[in-house]
């Protein structure tokens, strides 16, 4: 069953997904007129409050959300991983796919909003799935109305499923064994720990994952950050010859040399542009979901907050990873060079005494941060399916508006109670088989989201028309 299960992932992250996923990135940066050009006003944005806008959360609090989801441990393990396994060139073709992820992710925060809906208890709830079935499905006539109908739903049940792969056991995991590995605690002890404190946070619902998120995020995502800065003050003297090496390996990977491992160009983009997707996951339709609860005058001023996460996430930290590991092996090159995560510690080793705790901190509060993150995208995943049953359920059996809204907390709760399980678990037992499951259910949300994006593509540019070719922003 394992050997199955990991086939079957390789096959669907192989490269017809990769594919997919860049030419999406691609048609839409030309299609957008490349929105990349417009980041900057976007990071303005993402830290600009909407104050009589609806929603339910800051934009700065839907991103850091969202960033919570996205920046974890494969920004620190992950980049490491595909330099031992595609050489320095996959740095770059990482970097390039969070360039043209930009325009992706902006095309999803669009329709998050576009498409969004209002609850009975005025919360804003939205995504792929609801892009789907209200900009598509509503708008189609038999057997494509039921098409897109069965795509929302399959989203929203693979984002559910999802959750608890990457979304809690996966990131659970990672903590525990850092937590064993580094100073001893064992794996029941952690567990019980980030359960309790998971439980504190997501209890609160988004307003709470988001305000946790909100402190969280920046003061993480700027110590990894001054961390990389010190080690390339440190290797100064190997910067500039790291940067010429990871463009030239890009396009000769056997010009890399000294240890770095020999492949083709093709393998070499592979394992940069794979990790690049994974790392930031435009295209994957996880973002949006957190993105539609934003408050934000008009879809694109939200599109651009999104856009701006992609940046932050690939385009940054990733790209910094990247030089830092590089440089460093060429300043030491006797290093072992298999394995991704000895490469990143080693990396920070370099600093004097607070490298690796700065290293041990980053990958915890990336790792616990995940897991707030994703534990908003299923929340909404189950609320979907939830309220999708309920209803056909009342049309059948004449039910009532009370009993149906009884029936979703219902759901919800047990929802909540088997992600905290799941948290424990992923701390305490191997979860070899669990990598290969989250990534068949990541794949599988992708393909009904980028259609999404693919056959609304012509409203993602006529909102972009309206507000943001036109100067018209600040307008509803």
């Amino acid at each position: 069953m394992s050997d199955i299960i990991s086939q079957l992932s390789s096959i669907l992250w192989g490269w017809p997904m990769i594919i997919m996923l860049l030419g999406t990135h691609l048609f839409l940066t030309v299609r957008l007129k490349f929105p990349q050009l417009h980041i900057f006003k976007a990071i303005k944005l993402s830290v600009s409050r909407d104050k009589d806008s609806t929603g339910d959360v800051s934009q700065f609090a839907a991103l850091t959300t969202a960033l919570a989801a996205t920046i974890g441990t494969g920004n620190i393990v992950g980049v490491g991983t595909a330099i031992a396994l595609g050489g320095p060139g996959a740095v770059l073709w990482c970097w390039l796919t969070g360039v043209f992820g930009i325009a992706t992710k902006y095309g999803e925060g669009l329709l998050a909003i576009k498409y969004r809906v209002q609850t009975k208890n005025g919360k804003m709830q939205g995504g792929p799935m609801y892009a789907l079935e209200r900009g598509l499905a509503e708008r189609a006539t038999g057997f494509r109305k039921t098409m897109w109908k069965l795509f929302a739903v399959a989203f929203a049940f693979f984002t559910a499923l999802a959750t608890f792969g990457i979304g809690s056991t996966v990131q659970a995991n990672a903590i525990s064994t850092l937590s064993y590995d580094t100073y001893g605690v064992p794996p029941v002890v952690i567990g019980g720990i980030i359960t309790i404190l998971v439980a504190a946070v997501i209890m609160g619902g988004v307003k709470s994952i988001a305000k946790c998120c909100e402190m969280l995020v920046p003061l993480m995502a700027a110590l990894y950050v001054i961390g990389c800065v010190v080690i390339l003050c440190i290797n100064a003297a190997y910067v500039i010859p790291a940067l010429k090496l990871i463009v030239v390996s890009a396009f000769n990977p056997d010009a890399a040399g000294g240890g770095f491992v020999g492949s083709s160009i093709m393998i070499t983009a592979r394992y940069g542009i794979a990790r690049g997707l994974f790392s930031n996951e435009s295209g994957l339709g996880s973002a949006p979901i957190v993105a539609a609860a934003a408050q934000t005058k008009n879809p694109v001023r939200q599109a651009l907050v999104s856009s701006s996460g992609t940046f932050w996430d690939t385009v940054v930290i990733c790209a910094l990873t990247g030089v830092v590991i590089v440089s460093s092996v060429i300043a030491y090159p006797d290093i072992n060079l298999s394995n991704g995560g000895v490469l990143t510690k080693m990396a920070f080793s370099k600093i004097p005494y607070i490298g690796e705790p700065l290293l041990t901190f980053g990958s915890l509060t990336f790792a616990f941060s995940t897991i707030l993150g994703w534990s908003y995208y299923g929340e909404r995943a189950m609320e979907y399916l939830a309220n999708k049953f309920a209803r056909r359920h009342a049309r059948r059996k004449r039910g009532n508006g009370h009993a149906n809204a009884k029936f979703v907390r219902h759901v919800l709760n047990t929802y909540r109670i088997i992600f905290l399980i799941t948290v424990y678990l992923g701390a305490v037992v191997s979860l070899n088989l669990v990598w290969d499951l989250a990534d068949i259910f990541n794949a599988l949300m992708a393909i009904p989201n980028l259609l999404s994006l693919l056959f609304l593509s012509g409203i993602i540019v006529h909102e972009t028309r309206k507000y943001l070719w036109r100067g018209r922003l600040d307008k509803e």
